[in-house]
């Protein structure tokens, strides 16, 4: 299947790498116009160069409501609409400098600045994708917020808490829209243990990547640590026609990480 968002119009934010890339990726082999965003312009006009043709890159900082106003404006101006929305940046805040970041040690500066990348960013996305959106009476809006946002991380309080409220707010979105007849739907993607940049940030420093990888797939029910694809091949089915009544939804891709607890009785 080539076809699944023909004619489509898609926004991706943070899709110079990692799970943005392999969506933008997806979504051109699927047939749609894809827009790329980034604030690593070199990295992202590479990305969108080697993907084709159907693909554009913009500068994005998601987190600067100008940046978002100036995005629309120009998707509206050179296609006249807008019928997808992937809101993936996002920062762990792991390796941007800003300190401790558990409940008691974390600054407020720490606290504002990941709420604002990882949060913030999610409501303006929503917020202007929905007013091209509804010009059109269709859309559907991709939130990916993460494992993180459905059960706390002691040392990372600020990370869990804004992908928990990216969780919450699809929700509301979703709601919203149903509630004003938009036909714009708005769901949540929660990955965990991805085999990407941001996942690496957070494995035990002084050890062998590829060795850090193989111990941490021995806590996973499947026994490996997903891939961008994987992701994204879930992006693609709410993006789709195929997910027409699926909205406020969440999907879990964490090769069943969620499903038990570490505590759980073994076999015998």
């Amino acid at each position: 299947m080539n076809d699944r968002l023909k004619d489509k119009v898609a926004l991706i934010t943070g899709a110079a790498r990692g799970i943005g890339k392999a969506c933008a990726q997806l979504f051109a082999k699927e047939g749609a116009v894809v827009i790329l965003t980034d604030i690593e312009d070199s990295l992202g006009q590479n990305v969108a160069t080697e993907i084709g043709d159907s693909v554009f890159y913009k500068h994005l900082d998601v987190s600067q409501e100008t940046d978002w106003k100036n995005t629309i404006n120009w998707i509206q101006g050179q296609f006249g609409r807008l019928d997808i929305l992937v809101n993936n940046a996002g920062i762990t805040g792991i390796n941007q400098g800003l300190g401790p970041q558990d409940p008691e040690n974390c600054s407020l500066e720490a606290w504002k600045t990941i709420h604002q990348i990882n949060l913030d960013s999610v409501f303006l996305g929503c917020k202007y994708a929905i007013g091209l959106m509804k010009q059109k009476h269709i859309g559907s809006i991709v939130n990916i917020s993460s494992r993180s946002g459905i059960v706390g991380v002691p040392q990372m309080a600020p990370y869990a808490s804004s992908k928990a409220a990216v969780r919450n707010h699809s929700k509301t979105v979703a709601l919203y829209c149903a509630e004003m007849g938009y036909n714009i739907r708005c769901n949540s993607i929660h990955p965990a243990a991805i085999q990407t940049l941001m996942w690496d940030e957070m494995l035990p420093k002084g050890e062998d990547t590829e060795a850090a990888r193989l111990r941490l797939a021995e806590g996973i029910p499947l026994k490996r640590m997903g891939m961008p694809e994987d992701v994204a091949y879930a992006a693609l089915y709410l993006a789709s026609d195929e997910s027409a009544y699926t909205t406020g939804s969440e999907m879990v891709i964490d090769g069943g990480i969620l499903a038990g607890s570490a505590a759980s009785p073994g076999k015998r």
